[in-house]
């Protein structure tokens, strides 16, 4: 349960925005600077602390990032790890999936590179671990 010092303290909510950026790759221009632009949020402070946090990663690498806007123009972010379809496609080397699933492999994938992505997924690796394929 909140204490009355935090519940007083708490900055109003302007909106809650999810997008999905290449790590290492946040610029001012679409999608980052339309959706932090119409709540007057500062994208230059974004995208040097976005592209910071995730310079560890490989560029190219979708990264899922959920920005909490205040009313007062400031805004906090947090960046979660690539998608486990992402690691998969990246494994099994292909752009998408099957065009008729059930009927139809698109490809396949070891043993081994299950392992690896359930390691690197599952919080127990370090975060600095990028996937090789």
């Amino acid at each position: 349960m909140a204490t009355l010092k935090e519940i007083l303290t708490r900055r109003p909510v302007a909106a809650t925005i999810r997008l999905t950026v290449p790590a290492g790759g946040a610029r001012p221009a679409p999608p980052v600077g339309p959706a932090l632009g119409q709540y007057r949020l500062n994208l230059m402070a974004f995208c040097k602390d976005f592209n910071a946090r995730t310079q560890k990663y490989k560029p190219d690498t979708p990264m899922s990032v959920t920005i909490t806007a205040f009313k007062d123009n400031t805004f906090e972010f947090t960046v979660k790890s690539p998608s486990v379809t992402w690691y998969l496609k990246k494994a099994a080397g292909v752009e998408s999936g099957s065009g008729r699933p059930g009927h139809l492999e698109a490809s396949t994938v070891t043993l081994k590179h299950v392992y690896e992505i359930a390691k690197v997924s599952s919080g127990s690796a370090v975060m600095e671990r990028n996937f090789q394929s």
